[in-house]
């Protein structure tokens, strides 16, 4: 789904910083890998990797690659509408609704999504290594499979037709 980048009010937020280093015949060259995601806080949200010589040059290509990458989440309120779990590489993430004043109960990278996201209360488990990586596609892939209660509701009420 493409969508005008430049309307929403995206924030972003660094996740990881790698250094990294290729080793070559004179020793090792060091660059910057970074993990970003942005969102506008009120259900789109993107995850992007950067790798550059500098940070802020890192970064930078990361919040693009995020930028291209945006998906829409259905939030209920302050929260996601029912449970999922997101599955990628080794990790599993477990995502559950929780009650107004709850918070954002989760770990780092999975937590650093959320609130850019916009969801508030949200209980979430990593069940795996938490890579945060994978542990950032994890969540991306279960916010996917997350369904609007409204167009659950009219898809549901629609009637079924059965060819004879």
């Amino acid at each position: 789904m493409r969508v005008n980048v430049e309307a929403l009010n995206l924030k972003d937020k660094p996740v990881v910083i790698n250094r990294v280093a290729k080793v070559v015949k004179g020793g090792k060259r060091f660059s910057f890998s970074a993990l970003v995601v942005v969102g506008d806080g009120e259900g789109w949200v993107g995850v992007g990797k950067g790798k550059a010589a500098e940070v802020p040059s890192a970064i930078a290509k990361a919040v693009e690659h995020a930028k291209k990458n945006l998906i829409r989440i259905p939030l209920n309120s302050t929260s996601i509408p029912h449970e999922v779990h997101g599955r990628f590489g080794g990790e599993h993430i477990l995502l559950k609704p929780a009650k107004q004043g709850t918070g954002i109960i989760a770990g780092g990278a999975v937590r650093s999504l959320l609130e850019v996201a916009g969801a508030k209360n949200v209980v979430a488990k990593t069940l795996g290594r938490g890579n945060p990586f994978n542990a950032v596609r994890a969540t991306i892939q279960g916010l996917r499979q997350l369904r609007d209660p409204k167009e659950v509701r009219a898809m549901r009420q629609a009637p079924i037709e059965i060819d004879e």
